[in-house]
């Protein structure tokens, strides 16, 4: 008991915090219960009595988790509640309200239960090993479920774990300061790597999309309503599959419609679809010369799910569509929307070319201001109120008329504060492109802003964009692509707002993405001379194409951007500008209930220019890895430094004590007083490799006269590196591993 109740001390509040997290509205009282229920069996002396102990404590907690009497605290019973409540997972977002789901209020108390009865079992049987793979997985796993705290809690699980370790030593303890200082390296290599960009942070074990178990359903459509609405974002239940689209690795946006319209902030469709053949789809004047090269496209096959909509997805800007024979009758509209006459069902395929082109950052900057006559129509930002185009003499200054004295002016002047703000970010932009890259950075790294599903309602007089720019800064996708939109056509930069789903996730054995619900989407396309449209996506934290041009981008070049805007065509008052552009005044945020979008894969040839936070799991196990290098490389310092020395005695001592270090290493109890023939013996008995020649050699080295020690020394030091690959031969890969690792040859443990 006196190994137990220090173990758990430690190791139970860590456990029913990290278990915890996942509701609100928490009992600490029955969590407190659960800890002490899972102590009594480790009481109970024997082992039947104590596995009936176990079986009592499991059903009394059962009871109290699920709410049952103690009549109806049945083992059925507590397995059917235990089931549904955890099935309750991978329907619903954690956090929980725990009184709203008591079945999945009692799964996490049981898991408190259950992790802590290990641990206290491992403990009072002295096996580390078990309670550390306890700690593992029992404060692991809720921390893949619900992000956040992720560096604290590795740091505790770290500490906890050396902690136990130590409390549950057999033998008395020694070296305890060279393993706090060990740890102490290991967690600030941790804390380095987590702030630094020089690391790739990707996920290890993806968890939170385990899903061990379908539950059958009846096939459901998803639908959407595409114009812009600004009211919250709820997703219930199960990601739904609405299509999958074959196609190359690298990340697409699928473009399902564009809002080209807008009215008091809220945009619109505004297409004329025409039925007949598919030809290449593009308006006059906006269609570049490399988009109508064929070589240019990318082919995709899509096959429908469950999406129920009378619009044909396609990737990026499509520009041509075949649809299959059951889909009938498809009528175009030239910004790339293909309309069907009726809902499109699940199975139903066909084929859309797509035009998604990637330049540099430096050709966007010196695509010129000219743009094809019809351009101001994407300039509207008030019914019947078109800024001027970019370029154009006077621009602020008319802006500054409609917001003021043009006879509408009543109707603009509410996106004063807005416009204002736009002025201020990328208003001193030489190109389109240093405006555009201006405000996506502003939006997703350096305004404050947060990505919440859920935001607050603006006051009363006050339109949802205006409120979203100047005050909340709380919103989604709709509130990022719509206020980006408005803000760069105030600025009189050609630009709409496109509508349909990012990447989704690759399936890398059927070559194709698979796109569910969750990963609807808005974003913000930009006409740029001799390129056409290009996406640009502001909202923080959901993907964006594998292009250098955009700031969301995975392949983002911050110095390419910053050489830009440092340039002729980039930003007036250059400190100001790129700090904006870079992200260098603040961090945008994500709420927790925020559903995760997989990251799209890099073009191939692309690099990663954006950070990525880690988490949990990569922090331990950069750490673990960390401990273990840290290991290696001290051992093989302090053998090094034995054998830096002249002197045939002293060498033929440190051969003695490196062949014991490495037999400590593997396990053998091998005495501080042993000789150097019994060191010898002992090496041919235990792994059949003949050392008789070290030990005779070590001895003449050691005690031999002085004029042949020397050459004695050196044949010795031949005979330990052939010995120690002998037996490196007689290990299995597990104790090579157990010996790179272990402590007792630096004196821990021996």
């Amino acid at each position: 008991m006196r190994r137990v109740l220090p173990v758990l001390a430690v190791a139970a509040p860590l456990i029913a915090w990290s278990w915890l997290r996942l509701e609100s509205g928490s009992d600490a009282g029955q969590a407190a219960l659960a800890v002490v229920l899972a102590l009594l069996p480790v009481l109970v002396p024997g082992r039947r009595l104590r596995a009936v102990a176990v079986v009592v404590a499991l059903l009394v907690v059962g009871a109290v988790a699920f709410d049952l009497g103690p009549a109806l605290a049945l083992p059925g019973r507590v397995a059917t509640r235990f089931g549904s409540g955890f099935l309750e997972f991978y329907d619903f977002q954690v956090p929980v309200d725990s009184s709203a789901h008591p079945r999945m209020h009692g799964v996490l108390l049981m898991a408190v239960f259950a992790f802590t009865l290990v641990v206290a079992l491992g403990a009072a049987a002295c096996r580390p090993a078990v309670v550390v793979s306890a700690l593992v997985v029992g404060v692991g796993w809720p921390g893949t479920l619900l992000p956040g705290h992720d560096l604290l809690r590795g740091g505790l699980l770290l500490a906890t774990i050396l902690a136990t370790t130590l409390l549950l030593r057999r033998v008395p303890v020694r070296g305890v300061g060279t393993a706090l200082a060990a740890g102490a390296v290991v967690i600030a290599a941790a804390l380095f790597a987590a702030s630094s960009p020089a690391f790739a942070k990707r996920a290890i074990f993806d968890w939170q999309h385990w899903d061990l178990y379908t539950k059958p359903e009846k096939p459901v459509n998803v639908s959407y309503v595409w114009n812009s609405s600004y009211r919250g974002l709820t997703f219930h239940g199960k990601p739904t599959t609405v299509l999958r689209v074959k196609a190359s690795p690298q990340s697409h946006y699928w473009r399902i419609s564009v809002l080209s319209g807008v009215k008091d902030g809220r945009w619109l469709e505004e297409l004329s679809p025409a039925y007949g053949d598919s030809t290449v789809l593009g308006e006059p004047g906006f269609v570049p010369a490399r988009e109508r090269i064929v070589a240019n496209w990318e082919q995709e096959h899509v096959t429908i799910e469950a999406l129920h909509d009378l619009r044909l997805p396609g990737g990026s800007v499509p520009v041509r569509f075949a649809p299959s024979s059951q889909i009938g009758r498809v009528g175009y509209d030239p910004s790339g929307v293909a309309y069907a006459t009726s809902h499109l069902s699940r199975g139903d395929t066909y084929d859309v070319w797509a035009y998604s082109p990637s330049p540099r950052p430096a050709q966007l900057a010196r695509s010129k201001p000219v743009y094809p006559s019809g351009a101001s129509s994407y300039l509207e930002v008030q019914p019947g109120v078109f800024p001027r185009l970019f370029g154009q003499s006077g621009r602020n200054a008319y802006v500054r008329y409609l917001l003021t004295q043009n006879p509408l002016a009543s109707q603009v002047r509410p996106y004063a504060g807005l416009y204002g703000i736009a002025e201020r970010v990328a208003g001193g932009a030489r190109s389109p492109y240093a405006a555009a890259v201006a405000l996506e950075r502003w939006f997703r790294s350096s305004g404050g802003f947060t990505y919440d599903q859920h935001p607050p309602a603006p006051p009363a007089g006050i339109p949802a964009l205006e409120d979203f720019v100047t005050r909340s800064r709380r919103g989604y996708c709709q509130q990022f692509a719509g206020s980006m939109a408005l803000m760069l056509r105030f600025l009189g930069i050609p630009s709409r707002v496109a509508v349909g789903f990012a990447s989704g996730r690759y399936d890398q054995k059927h070559g194709e993405w698979v796109v569910s619900d969750r990963d609807a989407h808005m974003w913000v396309e930009v006409w740029f001379r001799g390129w056409g449209w290009l996406p640009f996506d502001p909202t923080p934290g959901l993907g964006g194409l594998a292009g250098q041009y955009s700031s969301s981008s995975p392949t983002f070049d911050a110095g390419a951007i910053a050489a830009v805007l440092a340039g002729k065509n980039g930003l007036d008052k250059f400190g100001q500008g790129l700090a904006g552009v870079l992200g260098l005044n603040g961090r945008s945020r994500v709420t927790s209930d925020v559903p995760r979008l997989d990251t799209p894969p890099l073009a191939r040839g692309g690099r990663a220019g954006h950070r990525r936070s880690w988490g949990f799991l990569q922090v331990i196990a950069f750490a673990l890895a960390g401990a273990v290098l840290f290991v290696a490389a001290l051992k093989l310092a302090v053998r090094s430094l034995r054998f830096l020395n002249r002197d045939p005695r002293r060498l033929a001592a440190a051969g003695r004590r490196d062949l014991r270090g490495y037999l400590l290493d593997q396990g053998l109890d091998v005495p501080a007083s042993v000789t150097l023939r019994e060191l010898a013996g002992l090496v041919e008995s235990e792994y059949q490799v003949t050392s008789a020649g070290f030990g005779l050699y070590a001895t003449a080295a050691r005690f031999g006269p002085r004029e042949g020690s020397r050459e004695a020394a050196r044949a010795m030091r031949r005979e330990l590196r052939r010995v120690r690959r002998g037996i490196r031969r007689e290990l299995t890969g597990l104790d090579r591993v157990r010996g790179l690792v272990s402590l007792r040859s630096l004196g821990l443990g021996s």
